[in-house]
């Protein structure tokens, strides 16, 4: 197991655009499995990007809990999206907040898995809104810069925390 240390809100390499993965090396390996590590570590999160552990790759995971399991995309693109979910989210990298943000309640995102083989993936309600908010981190976006009326607050407990 390889906890990474998370990067926190008020860091500029969160506002910071990721570079693409031109090469999937055991380094990138190595990132995935991570990041899982990480996300997974006290059940604190069901999606992480790299930017959040300080690496500015286009990576990121998603486990919502659902028949999918844990996803890996490297170099994820949002090819659709349709629909409206307003939702409480809240981040690793922004701990002991929340506010409602707004997201497609469906996406089709293209990407590359860890053997460099790309997918297309349908995805709707919770899973939709967690790659929307992790496709965000590489792009340097915070949820709370999305909050549906300016208001974030703090979060009552982890459980709340998406």
């Amino acid at each position: 197991m390889a906890l990474r240390n998370l990067v926190i809100e008020g860091d500029p390499l969160l506002r910071k655009k990721s570079r693409p993965v031109d090469e999937i090396t055991p380094r990138i390996i190595k990132l995935l499995d991570d990041l899982a590590d990480t996300m997974y570590y006290d059940n604190r999160g069901i999606g992480i990007a790299a930017p959040q552990v300080g690496v500015l790759r286009r990576v990121f995971i998603v486990d919502v809990g659902d028949d999918h399991g844990k996803i890996e995309f490297i170099n994820p693109e949002i090819l659709e999206t349709s629909g409206s979910q307003v939702g409480s989210e809240g981040c690793l990298s922004v701990p002991g907040k929340t506010c409602e943000v707004d997201r497609p309640f469906y996406v089709k995102v293209k990407a590359l898995d860890r053997e460099g083989n790309e997918f297309v993936l349908e995805a709707e309600d919770l899973l939709a809104r967690c790659i929307c908010h992790e496709n965000d981190h590489l792009d340097g976006i915070l949820f709370i810069d999305k909050s549906v009326d300016g208001k974030v607050y703090k979060a009552e407990s982890d459980d709340e925390e998406e």
